[in-house]
C-alpha cells in the first residue's frame, strides 16, 4: 500500500565485486542527506526513505529488482551510481516512469532518454583537463591507458583517441578483465616505457590493485598517472606508498580546506561516528544526487517527468546543502578541480 506521507527512493549502488569498494562511503552519504531533507521538509513535503538495492549483482538480477520495486507503485524516483553494464537494465525497468538522478557523467549511452539525469562528472571532458595541466607543469604528453573491460571504458578509449590534440598521444591501450590481479602484460610491455604517464580507466579493487603493482615496479618514481574514476577509498585500498605521482581530475573531491566540504565532513562524522567510511568522491556524487532531488522537484513543484523536463530544458539554477548549480539538460555545470594523491588522501591543487 502506498504510503501519501512517504517519497521512497530506490539508491543503486554496487556492495560487491570490483565497485564495491565505493559502497559503504555511498550508503553513509545516502543516510546524511536523508536526515538532512527530512529535516528540512522532506520532498514535496513527504519524508523521505531510502532503500539501497546492491549494483553489484548481475545485470539482470538488479533490473528485475528495480522493476518489482516500482510495480508497487511506492518508488518516486531512483538514484545511484549502477555501473555501466547495470545501468542499461535500470534505465529500460524505469522507463520514464519516475526521475532517475545517476551521480556519475553522461557517457553517452542513453542520449536523450526521457526522465534519466546523468547529473555526476564528465570524465572525458575532466582527463583532457588533466592531461593538458600535466603537459603545461611536467611535459607529460605520451600516455598509455589501463582499463577493465566494461562498457565505460570500451566508450573512454576510442573517445580519448578522438579527443586528444597535438602534443598529446596515446603510445599504447591495456584492457584486462575485471577483477584481474595481474598486470605484468602492460608492466612489462615496452610501449609502457615510452609513455610519460598511464590513464588508469580500472574500476575500484582493480585499480588498487594496478597501483600496487605498478609502485612494485619501479615506475611510480618516473611515470605519472591520472584517471577521472579514483577516490579515497582507492586511495585508501591501495596503500599510501601506492599513490606516489597520481594527479586526479574531479568536481566533487571533498576538500577540508574548504569550508562547506568541512562542514558537510564535520556532519557526516556526527552522524555516522569516527569510523565512518570516507565521505568520498563518489560518496559526495551521492549526496549530491539526493540533494539535486529534492531541489529539482522542489523547483518544480511534482514529481512529474515531462513536467520536470519542460521546467529545466532552458537550464534551472538552484541552491542546496552541495552548493548552488546550474543544470542544462541532463548535466550540473561544475568547475573542474586537479587534485594530487597524497597517501590515502587528496591535496587540491588548482581550479581549471
Amino acid at each position: 500500500m502506498v504510503d501519501p506521507d512517504t517519497f521512497e527512493i530506490l539508491n543503486v549502488v554496487p556492495l560487491r565485486g570490483s565497485g564495491g569498494i565505493i559502497g559503504p562511503s555511498c550508503e553513509a552519504a545516502a543516510g546524511l542527506a536523508e536526515t538532512e531533507i527530512n529535516s528540512a521538509g522532506g520532498v514535496l513535503g513527504r519524508e523521505v526513505r531510502i532503500t539501497t538495492v546492491d549494483g553489484g549483482n548481475s545485470p539482470g538480477e538488479i533490473a528485475r529488482e528495480v522493476s518489482a520495486f516500482l510495480a508497487t507503485g511506492m518508488i518516486g524516483a531512483v538514484t545511484g551510481i549502477p555501473m555501466p553494464d547495470v545501468r542499461a537494465g535500470v534505465v529500460h525497468a524505469v522507463d520514464g516512469r519516475v526521475p532517475a538522478l545517476f551521480g556519475i557523467g553522461d557517457d553517452g549511452q542513453f542520449g536523450s532518454r526521457r526522465g534519466v539525469f546523468m547529473i555526476g562528472e564528465n570524465p572525458g571532458a575532466q582527463t583532457v583537463d588533466a592531461l593538458n595541466w600535466l603537459y603545461r607543469e611536467f611535459g607529460a604528453h605520451r600516455w598509455a591507458v589501463v582499463a577493465s573491460d566494461y562498457i565505460w571504458s570500451r566508450r573512454m578509449i576510442p573517445a580519448l583517441h578522438r579527443m586528444l590534440d597535438r602534443p598529446h598521444t596515446i603510445v599504447a591501450d591495456f584492457v584486462f578483465p575485471q577483477g584481474c590481479a595481474n598486470y605484468d602484460a602492460a608492466l612489462t610491455d615496452p610501449r609502457l616505457d615510452h609513455a610519460d604517464g598511464v590513464i588508469v580507466l580500472l574500476v575500484g579493487g582493480d585499480a588498487a590493485r594496478f597501483n600496487r603493482a605498478f609502485t612494485d615496479s619501479g615506475r611510480a618514481g618516473r611515470q605519472l598517472r591520472t584517471g577521472p574514476t579514483a577516490d579515497e577509498n582507492l586511495l585508501a585500498a591501495g596503500g599510501p606508498a601506492a599513490n606516489d605521482n597520481f594527479y586526479v581530475p574531479s568536481s566533487v573531491i571533498p576538500d577540508p580546506r574548504l569550508r562547506p566540504d568541512r562542514e558537510r565532513i564535520a556532519r557526516y562524522r556526527r552522524l555516522h561516528g569516527s569510523f565512518a567510511p570516507s565521505f568520498s568522491r563518489f560518496a559526495t556524487c551521492i549526496y549530491q544526487s539526493l540533494h539535486t532531488l529534492r531541489a529539482m522537484l522542489a523547483a518544480v513543484g511534482s514529481s512529474d517527468v515531462e513536467r520536470i523536463h519542460t521546467r529545466i530544458d532552458t537550464g534551472m539554477v538552484f541552491e542546496h546543502n552541495a552548493g548552488e548549480f546550474t543544470l542544462r539538460g541532463d548535466q550540473l555545470q561544475q568547475p573542474v578541480r586537479i587534485f594530487r594523491a597524497n597517501g590515502a588522501e587528496f591535496e587540491m591543487l588548482l581550479r581549471v
